[in-house]
């Protein structure tokens, strides 16, 4: 089968037309007699109200601008979250010959750069700040900002490459550091780069914290075997530094479930009982899931029973994770009742919390009781959110009631904004492949470009529309431009539908 891109003449037939979009600054007053600068800047609402212009103003009208003005003024806007206005202020301040920079104010940059602008910004400054060894080391105080970005990208070659740096300049004092290089280098399946980190930490005296020793037990447990991760935690019950809890004896459970020792991982469980707080409930569902994990559906119920006496109330995600290990052992009646008992006490209903009864619900094949508790969340005035109805799309999909799914996927990507949707490639093929039966040419089109717009096109699925345009005599010239930005390979059929629509493909030329 032949493979081709879409070809440069197919690019310049797909025509389309962006028009420019400009924020519009309102007016922004001039202070009163009786308003301080501080007040001033800390009315402005949006982003695109510039802060520098209410500092000219205020200097133009024969006011002095203080640096213990401008310190409160950033304190404030920080404690707000108005990330933008305080970055706005440090850059003018910068840029001013009247004022000094202090390390302090190049920490707070580099902490703000962050926020607002990302990591790449950050990275360039802090590389600017390294480059100034005349700068004191409180300066790089946000450093693990750096770090921590690099390792929710799971770039291990910079992060290594700021270690190092900060490791020169002799910035790293204390743990933290090392264990995010430690869960990068899990989150890698680079398990065996863990003990590296713990020797570097004990050549440069650093102290292991709990979370240390949690990490490379799991390190352990991945590469070295059960007997490994028993000696680093001898190893931690000799360390003065650290007082073993529960957290890390659930560590050692679960490492213990995941090699089929339900004895010893029972052991430690109860062990780790004995460590819990009254003050509190966290470690309790820590425990309760790995007890569901293994299928000990009375020590759950015993747990949930004791969590209720800690201290402060239980939460919807308490509830959550005793409806998910109960739906997990099986227990639907169980989890029923619990359900009954959160709604009885709840001031403002949680729709995260009857989803798991849902999803329980539709892949069990209940589909009455899930439209029944759907209909009953409504009525209570839950309002239901993008898993509520990716739930109900995929349960009517099995059930092969596409109408309902068709409503439920629009109803769901109508309410997507910052959620992540990962449905599988048949989920998706099922919509296309009914309007394609159909002749949805509407309904096929709308959809392709929501699918689009989530980065999840694909060759079968624009095949299938160009099929459905093919049918209704339509030109495909937008299913083009998107096949292009999605940069998806054409074979042969496709490139048969393309010229059976009438616009050349890369083969013709």
């Amino acid at each position: 089968m032949a493979i081709r891109s879409l070809s440069a003449a197919t690019r310049r037939l797909i025509s389309s037309v962006a028009s420019p979009t400009h924020a519009v600054n309102k007016p922004l007053r001039e202070a009163t007699a009786k308003e301080t600068l501080r007040s001033t800047i800390l009315k402005l609402k949006s982003p695109t109200q510039r802060a520098t212009t209410v500092l000219q103003n205020w200097i133009e009208s024969g006011n002095k601008v203080t640096v213990t003005e401008l310190r409160r003024v950033l304190r404030q806007l920080k404690i707000s979250r108005r990330y933008h206005h305080a970055l706005e202020i440090l850059t003018w301040k910068e840029a001013q010959t009247d004022f000094k920079m202090t390390a302090d104010d190049q920490a707070m940059k580099l902490e703000l750069l962050f926020q607002v602008r990302g990591l790449k910004e950050a990275e360039e400054y802090f590389n600017h700040m390294s480059s100034n060894t005349a700068l004191p080391k409180k300066a790089f105080a946000p450093f693990p900002l750096l770090l921590s970005g690099y390792v929710k990208e799971r770039n291990v070659e910079k992060a290594e490459a700021l270690m190092r740096k900060l490791n020169a300049l002799g910035l790293i004092l204390e743990p933290n550091p090392f264990n995010e290089m430690m869960k990068l280098y899990m989150a890698t399946s680079q398990h065996e780069k863990v003990p590296l980190v713990i020797m570097l930490m004990k050549k440069n005296k650093i102290c292991r914290n709990v979370l240390s020793y949690n990490l490379w037990m799991e390190a352990c447990a991945k590469f070295s075997g059960i007997e490994r991760v028993e000696m680093v935690y001898k190893d931690m019950l000799g360390d003065k530094n650290v007082n073993v809890g529960w957290s890390t004896l659930a560590t050692l459970a679960n490492i213990y479930t995941k090699a089929g020792l339900v004895e010893k991982a029972v052991l430690a469980l109860k062990n780790a009982e004995k460590k819990l707080s009254s003050s509190k409930r966290l470690g309790y569902f820590f425990l309760i899931t790995l007890y569901a994990s293994l299928n000990k559906k009375d020590e759950v119920l015993r747990l949930w029973e004791a969590s209720k006496l800690a201290d402060g109330r239980i939460t919807c995600a308490n509830y959550m994770c005793i409806l998910s290990c109960l739906v997990k052992l099986g227990d639907l009646a169980e989890a029923e009742g619990i359900f009954k008992k959160w709604e009885s006490k709840c001031q403002n209903y949680d729709i995260r919390v009857s989803n798991v009864l849902l999803g329980a619900y539709m892949r069990n094949g209940l589909v009455e009781k899930a439209e029944l508790l759907h209909l009953h969340t409504l009525e209570r005035g839950g309002h239901p959110n993008f898993k509520t109805w990716e739930i109900l799309t995929e349960g009517w999909l099995r059930s092969r009631n596409m109408v309902k799914a068709i409503d439920a996927m629009k109803k769901g990507l109508a309410v997507l904004k910052n959620c992540k949707w990962n449905p599988s490639h048949s989920t998706l093929m099922a919509f296309v492949e009914y309007f394609e039966k159909h002749g949805s040419f509407e309904e096929a089109k709308l959809y392709i470009k929501d699918i689009h717009q989530l980065g999840l096109g694909s060759l079968p699925l624009y095949k299938s529309l160009l099929r459905i345009h093919l049918s209704a005599k339509k030109p495909a010239h937008d299913i083009l431009d998107m096949m292009e930005k999605d940069k998806i390979e054409v074979d042969d059929e496709t490139s048969s539908l393309i010229q059976a629509l009438s616009i050349p493909s890369q083969s013709n030329l």
